[in-house]
């Protein structure tokens, strides 16, 4: 079992000088200590989560602070992007990295987000499948033909060329069809427990090693990495006391979640016409709920319990999230506490960059 770090919750409205302390110094914690990865998201137009609106820019600024941890994207919303300028600006982050970027990619699904792109969005599966394949042959030297402004056909090249010759890819999944299809393309697959059981999990990726093999890749050869919410400590009841409250905040913003963890009932309920009390009832079931294995929120024991039941369904990699408004010094403590409880499932080995 592989373990990254996973970024995303932090909010971009804060004014605070410090906002990407916890990245930066997150970031420092996992290269020092053998992880596998760092995860950046891609988030607009929303206060929440949008501290990360261009993964490749915080890439770049983890890339020249670190030496062995794999740059990934967390994801990529592809029809949001000119995979022209995906090409560039990553194979820019695999220089400064010396080679360790690897990108996951997703369609996207708020439709506020495609005010970048409004044409995309009823299309924006098979956009991304299409143009993931385009970010592939600009990687490796390919070229494309498109129009220049003097409406000409022409060859372009992406520059600069990147160390690595073939790009490691993700495909961010929670359907069976994209399973299916990341399994199609060789990818490897990013994944949640938020809106899966374990026994969903374990078909899914059964599906999707089926695909690998049938598509003439080694079924073992693709990574499967669960991102999860993740805060360790050694007493409960602390534990709870630091995390509750960030965690409701996270839920309130994302109601979406509450109605998945609290049932079907609440689907019609718009969270508006809730009572104070009514929605503070509501979002304190939906902690416990998520408490109840779909976080690694809690003891060494509980977690690792949790851990090696997402072994058995299948995944390799925990992908932890750890900034979901927690204070700093508490999410560093809880690092040290991961780091131990990683031990127990994998020594730290340390990616060595590409020469140069």
């Amino acid at each position: 079992m592989d373990f990254s770090l996973f970024y995303f919750s932090g909010n971009g409205s804060t004014t605070r000088r410090d906002k990407y302390r916890l990245l930066l110094e997150g970031a420092k914690f996992a290269d020092r200590n053998g992880f596998s990865a760092v995860w950046i998201p891609e988030r607009h137009f929303d206060a929440f989560g949008g501290l990360y609106p261009n993964p490749s820019v915080a890439g770049a600024a983890i890339a020249t602070i670190t030496e062995h941890i794999e740059i990934r994207s967390g994801s990529i919303v592809m029809p949001l992007q000119d995979p022209l300028r995906v090409a560039e600006e990553w194979a820019m982050v695999d220089n400064l990295s010396h080679g360790r970027v690897s990108l996951s990619f997703a369609p996207g699904w708020h439709p506020n987000d495609f005010v970048l792109a409004p044409e995309k969005f009823a299309n924006k599966k098979e956009i991304m499948w299409r143009d993931i394949e385009v970010v592939k042959k600009l990687w490796q030297g390919e070229a494309i033909e498109l129009k220049n402004g003097a409406d000409k056909p022409v060859q372009i090249h992406t520059f600069p060329h990147p160390l690595q010759k073939q790009l490691p890819i993700w495909i961010t999944s929670l359907s069976d069809s994209s399973f299916v299809r990341a399994g199609q393309i060789g990818a490897n697959i990013l994944t949640s427990p938020l809106y899966q059981t374990l026994d969903e999990i374990l078909r899914k990726v059964l599906l999707y090693r089926e695909s690998l093999a049938q598509h003439g890749y080694d079924p073992q050869g693709g990574k499967v990495a669960m991102m999860v919410h993740t805060f360790i400590g050694n007493d409960m009841n602390e534990i709870r006391k630091k995390v509750k409250e960030p965690f409701k905040n996270y839920l309130r913003t994302h109601f979406d979640l509450v109605v998945k963890s609290a049932g079907d009932f609440w689907g019609s309920v718009d969270p508006k016409m809730l009572s104070p009390q009514d929605l503070e009832d509501l979002l304190d079931f939906s902690f416990e709920t998520y408490l109840d294995g779909k976080v690694l929120i809690g003891t060494p024991d509980y977690c690792q319990k949790m851990i090696d039941e997402l072994k058995q369904a299948g995944v390799d990699e925990i992908s932890a999230l750890i900034d979901f408004g927690i204070e700093f010094d508490w999410v560093m403590e809880s690092l040290e506490v991961l780091q131990d409880v990683k031990q127990k499932f994998a020594p730290s080995l340390l990616r060595e960059p590409l020469a140069v």
